[in-house]
């Protein structure tokens, strides 16, 4: 079990539970030296705690090899609602302990992160594509991208009305957007410079997340 920050649960009082306590975004020095040890890693924190260690996997191409559990810190996750985990920390534990592992996309970036559950560019102008698909061209509320279950990697809804909410919804493997500068959200995270170019798309080894039933 990898605790991500205080508000993370450690259930140092579950038996056979062994919990590291780490720092919220865990990085190489904390997750790196695990990877040699443990074939499954549960996380315990929030969707952009579990971000920050599947994209040392990504980085140690540990992806094929480690499958990861999730329990949740926050009853609004993103990862939770996307992929059907329970709400309460001792149901996701019991799954993430014991559950079966159910492959799910992996998106990236082009700046060298990951996404797990949500990523949002809000109130953005520009041109965007889903694939060869237009998805914008001119201004937008918001545009939110999320692996997809079923589809080809991608889920992009987008809304173009501020006041009458137009959402169109399209799936690709890959979206990219030219405009004027913004800052992406990913994993709830607002991303630390404003960019007038953003990429996501669909990796070509999928996350080995815990999920199905115990």
């Amino acid at each position: 079990m990898v605790a991500c920050g205080d508000g993370a649960a450690g259930f140092e009082e579950v038996d056979d539970v062994e919990s590291i306590r780490v720092p919220s975004l865990p990085g190489k020095a904390e997750i790196d030296p695990l990877l040699g040890e443990h074939d499954h890693l549960v996380v315990s924190g929030t969707d952009a705690d579990l971000a920050a260690v599947v994209l040392r996997l990504l980085r140690k191409d540990a992806l094929s090899g480690v499958s990861v559990g999730f329990v949740p810190s926050a009853p609004d996750s993103s990862v939770a609602a996307l992929w059907g985990l329970p709400k309460t920390p001792l149901q996701a534990l019991a799954l993430a302990l014991r559950g079966e592992v159910d492959p799910v996309p992996l998106i990236r970036d082009d700046v060298g992160g990951v996404l797990v559950g949500r990523g949002l560019l809000r109130l953005v102008r520009g041109v965007a594509y889903a694939d060869e698909q237009v998805a914008l061209r001119g201004p937008a509320a918001s545009i939110e991208v999320t692996p997809d279950p079923g589809g080809p990697g991608l889920a992009i809804r987008v809304v173009k009305g501020t006041i009458f909410k137009r959402p169109t919804t399209l799936y690709s493997r890959a979206f990219q957007i030219g405009c004027i500068p913004t800052r992406p959200v990913r994993d709830d995270v607002v991303y630390e410079r404003a960019v007038n170019k953003w990429t996501w798309y669909r990796h070509t080894e999928d996350l080995r997340l815990v999920r199905g039933a115990v």
